[in-house]
């Protein structure tokens, strides 16, 4: 399986990316265990000893965020949600938080929902899908400008612009 290379994009945004398209093909990277196991490595989460047991947390998760984004349903993450909850604490006169979940399958799920929340809390305009209508994607706009508009411009960018330049030389001839 082809998996997708790591973005610099939060965790929750990472998790919803864990499908996209490809060859005009949907691709879910948790399809296979070796896919959940990299996500989690890649990302620094527990749960890569039992892959299987963190997959369907995984998917529940990052389909209650689809949901979120695509239709503005906040019910499916906010049960997500409840499977834990954060708990302050001191090290000395060092705070810290600990994650306290009722299930530790729901770890990373719990983790990337959560993050996808405060990123939402601190700047929801910059939280957007891709611009290119074929696309899945969505990422965190961290241009100066705010002006981003697509997942890659490697990718996406890329091919408006060759589209923009073939609809012109059509317009030509």
């Amino acid at each position: 399986m082809r998996l997708r290379p790591l973005r610099t994009e939060p965790v929750g945004l990472d998790l919803v990316d864990t499908v996209w398209i490809d060859n005009a093909t949907l691709v879910d990277q948790f399809d296979d265990l070796d896919g959940v196991r990299a996500w989690l490595a890649d990302h620094d989460l527990p749960g890569g000893d039992d892959p299987e047991r963190a997959r369907d947390p995984l998917v529940q998760a990052r389909d209650a965020m689809r949901a979120l984004l695509e239709r503005g349903e906040a019910a499916p993450l906010n049960a997500v949600l409840a499977h834990g909850a954060r708990r302050p604490q001191l090290s000395g006169a060092e705070p810290y938080e600990v994650v306290v979940l009722d299930d530790p399958a729901w770890h990373a799920a719990w983790v990337a929902a959560a993050d996808l929340a405060r990123v939402l809390g601190e700047r929801p305009e910059r939280v957007r899908k891709c611009a290119n209508p074929r696309c899945v994607l969505w990422f965190y706009d961290v241009s100066k400008n705010g002006g981003r508009r697509w997942c890659s411009m490697d990718v996406c960018g890329n091919r408006a612009k060759v589209g923009r330049f073939n609809q012109r030389q059509r317009v030509r001839s």
